[in-house]
């Protein structure tokens, strides 16, 4: 069963539900899935419907077109998805491996909607056998700052030669230029840890040992130019207390990084995500 996705944003007002609903009646389609949400504070609607494509009477091939009337009158912003189509996906990772081992699991046991894991990318060699033992190309790119420009260069045309349509930075450890993030706007998902108070340098559990922290976290977020402060997709935290150690604080933190990078993938391969301004908005 093929299912078409319809994620709509626009400025509120009566009827919009139910001129979408009528939309997918009229056309012979049955929907599967509607979600909502109204941001009042704001004034912008929200919306995700999917609907069986058996029996629409709309070729998809002309849905944008029946539907843009409708999306005029209500000043839509939208975008339409199908279910048989699959993302193209490159993750990017240093040496701390334990995101992409784990995404690359969930790919395998088919956890992962609709995609394809297509390359991996990494500014060291020393990932290149899992690469190669699971049969996905591996592109190694050194990145110091006097190569950084050809290196996301190189980069870039692996990207479009593969017709990558989503960047995991699975523990990424390299900033990425704003020339480069803006190929990929709203494509990028990153994954870093999550303290109170933030800790920044090499070490940061160890800081939050010393410091003696009761929760650390881990934030997946949209990568915009301004370092680490895109819209946020998901966050988890764990409560820690005085008996655990910097390993046990590594561990944890490293299992909800894993945990919290796949949810966010995950809900961005089913197309759930709406953004707007510096938010997101999750539909399910």
């Amino acid at each position: 069963m093929i299912r078409a996705i319809l994620l709509i944003s626009c400025p509120d007002q009566k009827g919009i539900t139910a001129a979408v609903t009528d939309f997918v009646f009229r056309h012979g389609g049955n929907i599967l899935h509607a979600a909502q949400h109204t941001d009042a504070q704001a004034g912008v609607f929200f919306m995700r419907i999917e609907w069986d494509m058996s029996g629409f009477t709309v070729p998809r091939e002309g849905i944008e077109g029946a539907f843009q009337p409708l999306a005029l009158r209500f000043r839509m912003n939208w975008r339409l998805h199908f279910s048989d189509e699959k993302t193209r996906v490159a993750v990017f990772v240093s040496r701390h491996m334990h995101c992409l081992l784990d995404l690359m699991s969930r790919y395998q046991a088919g956890q992962l909607p609709n995609c394809e894991i297509s390359l991996i990318v990494s500014n060291h060699a020393e990932v290149e056998p899992f690469a190669r033992q699971w049969g996905i190309e591996f592109l190694h790119t050194p990145v110091t700052p006097e190569i950084k420009v050809q290196a996301e260069g190189r980069q870039l045309a692996g990207l479009s030669a593969k017709g990558v349509g989503l960047v995991v930075l699975a523990r990424y450890h390299q900033i990425l230029s704003g020339e480069f993030i803006m190929h990929f706007n709203d494509r990028i998902i990153n994954i870093h840890h999550s303290f109170l108070p933030a800790f920044v340098g090499g070490n940061p559990y160890a800081q939050a040992y010393e410091k003696g922290v009761k929760i650390i976290g881990a934030t997946s977020h949209y990568v915009i130019a301004d370092l680490d402060q895109g819209p946020i997709i998901e966050q988890d935290t764990v409560r820690i207390d005085h008996r655990h150690s910097v390993q046990d604080l590594i561990d944890e933190g490293q299992d909800l990084e894993r945990r919290v990078l796949y949810r966010a993938v995950r809900w961005h391969l089913e197309h759930k995500i709406l953004c707007y301004g510096n938010k997101t908005v999750i539909l399910e």
